[in-house]
């Protein structure tokens, strides 16, 4: 005769239900604790809430900004201004330089300075060394300034040097094409109404938007913005903003449509952040701000 034993196993199906149920919460604070991490894990380079069309119109994004100064003793460059993310709780910013265009200062283009600074990036809007600088030299200049941002500038423990672009109004929109064709490593470029003597672009394997103006009549768009868009290589991450009705000097004045899509492009290049997508695939209709749009996203 057998002594049951006094704590007798449990059935297998009943013992493999309690482990079951045991398991469950563990499970489930993984995949709560887990999820964030993961979601950071997929795009370190990601800086502020997801995007909506009134987020990325609005004259002031999520992050509080500072500026300083930049001499204009400077080498390189005739000095400007740096805007830049007051909070470093985001860790490092992807950081631009925008050129002014012939004759222009850096007050042509300031307004782009704290409005794109706002959205997560550092911004350097600059002086050239003279007013006339052709856009070659403005290239040089654009160029200059990075380096003084993520070398020597009092910001540059803020920025991360890997993810950088250009951007430029006139002049400088062809110092910003010739800067993309020197510097391949730069992540984004953004030709403003652009002005240059050369047409073909296809060197240029930096994603690109260029942005013209359907009534410029010193950079017209049949002879600059669309010859230089069309030169770039159909396998480039490129695209083509057409202003409707607005002039040569657009980029001058704070412009929603301008600001818009130059911000989507910068986040979508230089923070890899596809939650951007949205707005520049396909991309604006034909409409009272917009003329034109072109890409070469899949499937526009």
């Amino acid at each position: 005769m057998s002594i049951p034993s006094p704590i007798s196993p449990l059935p297998n199906e009943v013992y493999n239900a309690v482990q079951l149920r045991s398991l469950i919460p563990i499970a489930l604070s993984v995949l709560l604790i887990g999820a964030p991490a993961a979601r950071a894990a997929d795009n370190p380079y990601e800086r502020g809430p997801a995007p909506t069309n009134s987020s990325i119109e609005a004259t002031r994004g999520p992050f509080a900004v500072s500026d300083t100064r930049v001499s204009s003793l400077v080498s390189g460059f005739g000095g400007g201004t740096i805007y830049y993310p007051t909070s470093t709780s985001s860790g490092t910013f992807g950081a631009v330089v925008i050129s002014p265009g012939f004759t222009g200062t850096q007050s042509s283009i300031d307004w782009l300075g704290p409005r794109i600074a706002s959205q997560g990036f550092v911004v350097f809007t600059i002086d050239t060394i003279t007013i006339y600088d052709q856009p070659d030299s403005r290239a040089s200049q654009l160029l200059a300034a990075l380096d003084y941002l993520t070398q020597r500038s009092d910001v540059r423990s803020r920025i991360d040097a890997s993810r950088l672009g250009v951007m430029g109004h006139s002049m400088g929109g062809g110092g910003t094409l010739r800067a993309a064709a020197q510097r391949p490593s730069l992540q984004a470029a953004i030709p403003l109404t652009g002005w240059h003597t050369t047409k073909n672009w296809s060197s240029v394997s930096v994603p690109t938007l260029v942005i013209g103006a359907e009534s410029d009549s010193v950079a017209p768009v049949a002879t600059h913005s669309e010859p230089f868009y069309t030169s770039l290589p159909s396998t480039l991450d490129k695209a083509y903003l057409e202003l409707n009705n607005a002039s040569h000097f657009a980029p001058n004045l704070p412009d929603t449509t301008i600001a818009k899509y130059s911000i989507s492009w910068l986040k979508r290049f230089i923070d890899n952040d596809t939650r951007y997508e949205q707005f520049l695939c396909p991309g604006p209709g034909r409409s009272t701000q917009v003329e034109e749009y072109r890409n070469t996203c899949p499937n526009s």
